[in-house]
């Protein structure tokens, strides 16, 4: 059997330290602040507090996909030295991503026809991506083959569950996700809107809730709504957040009281660049596996 590497997206939202530890290879997207451009390297260039302060401060962002000359660079080292690829894709519901890594497979399988150049659309975003990528490092390490752990993938990546909410709706608003006049009273009405990863990996709106409080507990019961075995949940959870620290370690205070099987404490990582361009601060996100995603 051919050695195989593991692949994703920067804006799967674990630390380069993670990554590492798990032998999980990644691609950096990237991001402009006030027209220049940087590499989303999981807060090496820019920390991450200092990027969130730079948006609170007016900076303009944007962000850009990959395109498949990037992914065709990123590649080729491996298939030069004899390894097979399987990559997981930022979800296709939010990013081109997936398809320019597509693109840039078709095109490599032609020049090492004996590879194999695997592309799996994670529908997932953020550290629940990252949580995704860790379960599939556990099954490789316990020695699942590159074509059985494609199969896994795409069998369970439904059952990634992606609950958040904002308490602050400036970028929202500022990204045509949220309407002014919604964002103001919002605002005004003190509103954490509840949202989700759909089925088809796009970002929904799903509830609003009056008070930090009260979304973080609703958030909470999600999970105990959603978690596979419910209360009873053994696996790993994970939180990601962009500069609010303090709302993450509320929710998991919460969720460590409240499902006492967890595999080890909840972790919690920063919301990346190129996801926190979207969001911008204020936004916490729980991850969890459950029964799969559906309408």
């Amino acid at each position: 059997m051919a050695e195989y590497i593991l692949s994703c997206c920067s804006t799967a939202d674990l630390t380069k330290e993670h990554f590492e530890k798990r032998d999980v290879h990644y691609v950096c997207f990237h991001y402009s602040l006030d027209g220049v451009q940087y590499p989303d390297d999981l807060g090496e260039t820019i920390s991450f507090p200092e990027f969130y302060q730079k948006m609170v401060d007016g900076a303009e962002t944007k962000t850009s996909q990959l395109n498949p000359e990037e992914y065709i660079e990123y590649f080729t080292p491996f298939l030069k030295e004899g390894k097979d690829i399987l990559h997981l894709a930022l979800s296709s519901g939010i990013s081109g991503a997936h398809n320019s890594a597509c693109i840039a497979a078709d095109m490599l399988s032609e020049e090492y026809p004996d590879r194999k150049i695997y592309i799996v659309d994670s529908l997932a975003a953020s550290s629940g991506f990252g949580l995704l990528m860790d379960k599939l490092a556990d099954l490789r390490d316990e020695g699942m083959g590159i074509d059985e752990l494609r199969d896994w993938a795409e069998a369970n990546k439904l059952r990634m569950h992606h609950w958040f909410f904002t308490s602050d709706l400036t970028f929202f608003v500022k990204g045509g996700r949220v309407s002014k006049v919604s964002g103001f009273m919002g605002g005004l009405l003190n509103i954490c809107p509840l949202l989700n990863v759909s089925f088809e990996g796009k970002l929904i709106p799903r509830e609003k809730i009056r008070t930090k409080k009260k979304v973080i507990a609703a958030t909470v019961d999600k999970m105990a709504e959603l978690a596979e075995n419910g209360l009873d949940y053994s696996g790993k959870c994970y939180i990601s957040n962009s500069a609010c620290d303090e709302d993450a370690k509320a929710l998991a205070e919460l969720i460590e009281e409240r499902f006492p099987k967890l595999n080890g404490k909840v972790e919690i990582y920063s919301i990346g660049t190129v996801i926190g361009s979207h969001t911008g601060p204020g936004t916490v996100a729980l991850f969890f596996w459950g029964k799969e995603r559906d309408n």
